[in-house]
């Protein structure tokens, strides 16, 4: 890790956080409904909901199919993500319309920074690391970032929907490396979505760190795997 020249941020999950996630309030909700679910279908269902929004197959199909109709988008993805927590396909069809509705006006989640951001990125600035954001967002996020206090640490931010392909393809790890001027074994991508950040980084050949707080990816292969920010220094020396 001492070859480490530039260290690279995914944004949603990473150092911009929502909570409670959507997947608390689903389950928060169903509970009303006298359904219960047991850990292993949550967290079943949690990496489903992040497989889903690694630009899936699944949601290429769906976003081709409800092109023009968002609401139905929305409860063919409640439909998915109700059968992803183990409810029959009857059942998730006849439950989505309303699980939708109320997501739609009951998931109002705060956003934050996790608390050791600011001091980490901070001291690897000092430390005369290249820092940079790369996220699957369509568009650039520069206002967002101002939002959120980070922007005066970063060389440059980056928003897949500019490269014209998204995470995990290795396109947009390689147009980073293009602007950093760094290779690859020298850069460094930190991100929480282990089928989007941490496939599609180390098949650009870049160094994997996996965000993980909660511990989702137990296992997860091909990676270093963080639960705070703190550990960052740990991982370069």
């Amino acid at each position: 890790m001492n070859n480490i020249k530039a260290i690279l941020f995914d944004l949603d999950g990473t150092l911009r956080i929502n909570s409670p996630s959507g997947g608390q309030v689903l389950v928060e909700y169903l509970q009303t409904l006298n359904l219960t679910f047991s850990q292993e279908q949550i967290l079943f269902a949690e990496r489903w909901e992040h497989f889903y929004f690694a630009n899936s197959p699944q949601i290429l199909h769906d976003a081709q199919t409800f092109k023009d109709d968002s609401k139905g988008f929305w409860v063919n993805y409640s439909k998915r993500r109700l059968m992803a927590l183990k409810l029959s396909e009857s059942q998730a069809h006849e439950l989505a319309p309303q699980v939708s509705e109320h997501m739609s006006e009951a998931y109002k989640p705060q956003t934050f920074v996790p608390n050791e951001i600011p001091t980490v990125l901070s001291m690897l600035k000092e430390a005369g690391y290249l820092l940079a954001v790369v996220s699957n967002r369509e568009t650039p996020f520069h206002n967002e970032l101002e939002e959120l206090n980070l922007t005066s640490f970063f060389d440059f931010v980056l928003a897949a929907g500019e490269v014209g392909v998204y995470k995990p393809d290795a396109r947009v790890f390689h147009h980073a490396l293009q602007i950093s001027k760094t290779q690859a074994d020298e850069t460094m991508y930190i991100g929480d979505n282990y089928f989007a950040d941490i496939v599609g980084s180390n098949s650009a050949g870049l160094v994997p760190v996996l965000y993980d707080p909660t511990n989702l990816f137990p296992e997860a292969p091909h990676c270093h795997t963080i639960q705070s920010f703190n550990q960052l220094s740990d991982l370069l020396k």
